[in-house]
């Protein structure tokens, strides 16, 4: 049974990346045939973040009231009911209307799946959960390209991920008793209560940790987007270069947090969080030495690195740091910080590019 259901986790965390490539790799594909401009991308992006917030911030009441196993299975039927609705989508609105459910059940399903995770596994179990979902970020944008390339639509890119999750679904639904067995001897969501936000901020160190991911999710999005345009803009490289390179830094999350599973054997939470900072911060020393390319796809990978064990170590100590009972209000808050993060500050730091250099 401990087996079964920690597999269906981890097959739950690669659906959970698989979306999140698809509108990048699709675009350009997407914004001709829907005769809309190229920027009204950041629409879509920024309408299905903004669900995906708010779900964030209400998983702790839905959770409590149907159990972790029932919200992630109606969370994923959601997201593959959106994804269809994506694949038949003819018209821009038709886009925005199925970005709603699509942002409501990831933050559902995000938030769900990482606290369950904190209060009944290991942390190395957090941090091989969280490269898998690097696997799935990974496939999508390969499944969608793939479709291009036999000369189908990018509709089809949708429709095969659509298909993905409704099987992953039905495995979700069938799997519902483990859920149950497995929260009934950790007795978590029992030990547990719903905590309005003002009650979350108000607990000691609960600012702290929010600022934090604020951050995080800020340094591991602004790198992934901006990136490219850095070498390009700032270092002089070729954009073919560039978009090769800046693989390295995906690479990097990947493998990192892959092999942070086996470092949390040796390390705490907090000594792996301290540790990510530190790579983090060499390899933006790296990037910014103007000391030959060498240095800059080393500087890329670090920081990938150093980003791999941030996000996981914060959640799984999460139960430590503020109590089980507290958990869940926790982790949804801290899953909407996140999402603040990386909705605002990439368009933030192009404001301040804009203005000054990419330098």
């Amino acid at each position: 049974m401990y087996i079964l259901l920690l597999s269906i986790i981890y097959v739950s965390f690669i659906s959970l990346g698989l979306p999140d490539g698809l509108l990048g790799a699709g675009w350009p594909s997407m914004y001709p045939m829907l005769e809309v401009p190229v920027s009204y991308a950041g629409i879509v992006s920024m309408t299905i973040s903004g669900c995906t917030i708010i779900s964030s911030l209400m998983s702790d009441r839905v959770i409590h009231r149907f159990g972790t196993g029932k919200v992630t299975a109606v969370s994923v039927a959601m997201t593959a009911a959106a994804l269809f609705g994506f694949s038949f989508s003819t018209q821009f609105w038709m886009l925005l209307l199925w970005a709603l459910p699509y942002g409501l059940g990831a933050g559902s399903v995000d938030a769900a799946l990482n606290n369950f995770v904190a209060l009944h596994y290991k942390a190395k179990h957090m941090s091989w959960l969280h490269c898998f979902w690097g696997l799935g970020a990974t496939a999508g944008p390969y499944i969608m390209g793939f479709c291009l390339s036999r000369g189908q639509l990018w509709t089809s890119g949708y429709r095969t991920v659509g298909i993905i999750q409704v099987v992953l679904t039905a495995a979700l639904f069938i799997s519902l008793p483990l859920w149950k067995q497995k929260t009934q001897e950790g007795a978590s969501e029992e030990e547990s209560r719903s905590y309005s936000l003002r009650e979350v901020i108000r607990i000691p160190g609960a600012k702290q940790v929010l600022i934090t991911f604020f951050c995080y999710s800020a340094i591991e999005v602004t790198t992934g987007l901006w990136g490219s345009s850095y070498m390009v803009g700032y270092r002089g490289i070729s954009a073919e270069k560039a978009a090769f390179w800046i693989s390295l830094y995906y690479l990097g999350i990947t493998l990192g947090r892959g092999i942070c599973g086996f470092i949390t054997l040796k390390l705490n939470d907090r000594q792996m969080i301290r540790l990510g900072q530190g790579i983090i911060l060499l390899g933006l020393i790296l990037m910014l030495v103007p000391a030959g390319d060498l240095l800059l796809c080393a500087g890329l990978l670090l920081v990938g690195l150093g980003c791999a064990p941030v996000y996981p170590s914060i959640i799984h100590s999460t139960p430590e740091n503020f109590g089980r009972e507290a958990s869940q209000s926790m982790v949804g808050v801290q899953m909407a910080c996140a999402y603040c993060g990386s909705t605002l500050m990439p368009p933030a730091i192009g404001f301040i590019v804009s203005h000054t250099t990419m330098a």
